[in-house]
């Protein structure tokens, strides 16, 4: 990695040490005193690896690909994902470019040939790219950018991507169409499409015989998404043109059955080797998990939502409130949730709400685990079966601010809410369906039972007697003499003698033990 890197970590005050040349067990070995970890390809971050390591808090690829971190088992622990799809973008895409050209005009053979002491003018007759039709497979950062390299040489572009919408694809000014009228039309086909379960093999051989007699292939991708066995036999054949792949799927690539291929050229992983690249994913990297180990702020995380360091400051203390809220939610309904929905209201609608849920999730989940945060809330969540939606209403209502969070329950829904006073501090507003005013800090107990004279007395005595100091005490009802809640902060734990105790009390119906 450039050496741009570990001065920025030095320069934001972090600690920093460049370690190369570490086999799995030699990293394995020192991981688990680091909080941070920031790779190119070759390292590997497996399972076993995250075992080993406790304080991991952030692996940072500098790249794009991260198919050489184990994002399951990551997620699984809580260590966020980050990528740099944008420091070599530009790279990768004039390196797609470069091979078309080279493919167009048979450029590598007749050097070749040339140097060999032949002069074999007549042999190689290429074609022009100008008025050529380019298929592109995934139009996101590095894609579009082919695709105005490709405009700007006169080519025709129409492109295949599932999350391409209409708008975004006239502002490109390209051609929105299915996969298969793609392959039939393309007289180029370039891949710029991440390696996932849905688009593995996604030229394969079925797909690759639908392709126009002659087509040129260009992979400045991942490896993995073409057949390279059925691609060998459409250059053998002759319908396939041309292929150029700089990527491979199995790396190093030293005796692929491609090699010697006619019109076949080869690049060893070459998209993002500019000087220029290696220093934009290193300075990147390096900045991204400063913020995320100083400042809290994520960016391109591959699983999690963004946070930018401006935002973290803002969002802060409604992440601290969501997530007080869900752990109340978590620690009295206990496992018999169905779905969670989270609302915010007034100005908390103007804010990024993916921190919130996220929020909120990981305090209900810490319901279910000790080793639950951010990173792997929405995980446990989705693996327990919950649906998590998320409501927005610009409107104030009694609050400037309000997060509120509801779980359907076999019993039915439970909604508990809160805002912030003095734009900072958390306070619980109602609780469900009872209007409470209640920090919620510390040891303290959940209470419901029977509106009726001197019960606050009986209880106060009852927590004297074993001893408990009571710090604040929070009360509500629906109605006189019907349902009242507390919420009654405490000095220290409270035991399940003391609880016993409280619930044989005349008129109590429940006791929770709670904990912030």
């Amino acid at each position: 990695m450039d050496p741009k890197a570990a001065a920025i970590f030095r320069e934001r005050g972090i600690h920093v040490d460049e370690i190369t040349g570490q086999s799995p067990d030699e990293l394995a070995a020192i991981i688990g005193n680091y909080d941070g970890l920031a790779i190119r390809s070759s390292t590997k971050v497996t399972a076993k690896l995250l075992d080993a390591a406790p304080r991991l808090k952030v692996v940072g690829r500098a790249g794009i690909g991260v198919d050489n971190v184990d994002i399951p088992a990551a997620t699984a622990r809580g260590v966020v994902v980050m990528n740099t799809p944008f420091g070599n973008s530009i790279t990768t895409a004039e390196h797609a470019i470069a091979l078309i050209f080279a493919l167009a005009r048979q450029l590598p053979e007749a050097d070749a040939s040339t140097q060999a002491g032949k002069w074999e003018k007549n042999r190689f007759m290429g074609v022009e790219v100008t008025g050529k039709t380019l298929g592109l497979i995934g139009a996101g950062n590095i894609g579009s950018i082919v695709a105005a390299r490709a405009l700007g040489l006169k080519m025709k572009v129409a492109a295949y991507d599932p999350f391409l919408t209409p708008e975004r694809a006239i502002e490109l000014g390209i051609e929105k169409v299915e996969l298969d009228e793609l392959l039939r039309r393309a007289d180029f086909i370039t891949l710029h499409t991440p390696l996932t379960d849905q688009t593995r093999g996604i030229l394969s051989r079925d797909a690759l015989a639908k392709t126009k007699p002659g087509v040129r292939i260009v992979n400045c991708a991942r490896g993995g998404l073409i057949d390279e066995a059925a691609l060998k036999e459409g250059l053998d054949s002759g319908h396939i043109g041309g292929a150029a792949l700089d990527v491979f799927e199995n790396e190093p690539a030293k005796d692929s059955p491609l090699f010697g291929t006619p019109n076949f050229i080869s690049t060893p992983h070459l998209g993002a080797s500019t000087s220029e690249a290696q220093v934009n994913v290193a300075i990147q990297v390096a900045e991204q998990m400063s913020d995320f180990l100083l400042l809290g702020g994520v960016t391109n995380a591959i699983n999690m939502p963004s946070l930018s360091a401006e935002e973290a400051p803002r969002l802060r203390p409604y992440m601290a409130l969501a997530e007080k809220l869900g752990k109340l939610v978590g620690q009295i309904v206990g496992e018999d949730v169905r779905s969670v929905s989270v609302e915010v209201e007034g100005a908390a609608a103007a804010l990024n709400q993916k921190p919130i849920t996220g929020a909120v999730l990981a305090g209900l989940m810490g319901t279910y685990s000790d080793t639950v945060n951010m990173v792997n809330a929405p995980f446990l969540a989705k693996e327990r079966g919950l649906d998590v939606r998320e409501v927005r209403r610009d409107r104030e209502g009694d609050y400037h601010t309000l997060v509120a969070v509801e779980v359907e329950t076999g019993k039915g829904p439970r909604r508990v809410a809160g805002t912030l006073f003095g734009n900072r501090a958390p306070r619980l507003v109602e609780m469900f369906g009872i209007e409470v005013e209640a920090e919620l800090e510390g040891s303290m107990l959940y209470i419901v039972n029977t509106d009726v004279p001197g019960f606050i007395g009986k209880l106060g005595t009852a927590l004297g007697e074993a001893g408990i100091n009571i710090a604040t005490f929070n009360l509500g009802r629906r109605k006189a003499r019907g349902d009242a809640a507390a919420l009654v902060a405490v000095d220290g734990e409270v035991s399940a003698a003391v609880v016993e105790t409280l619930c044989a009390l005349d008129g109590v119906r429940k006791v929770v033990p709670l904990r912030f």
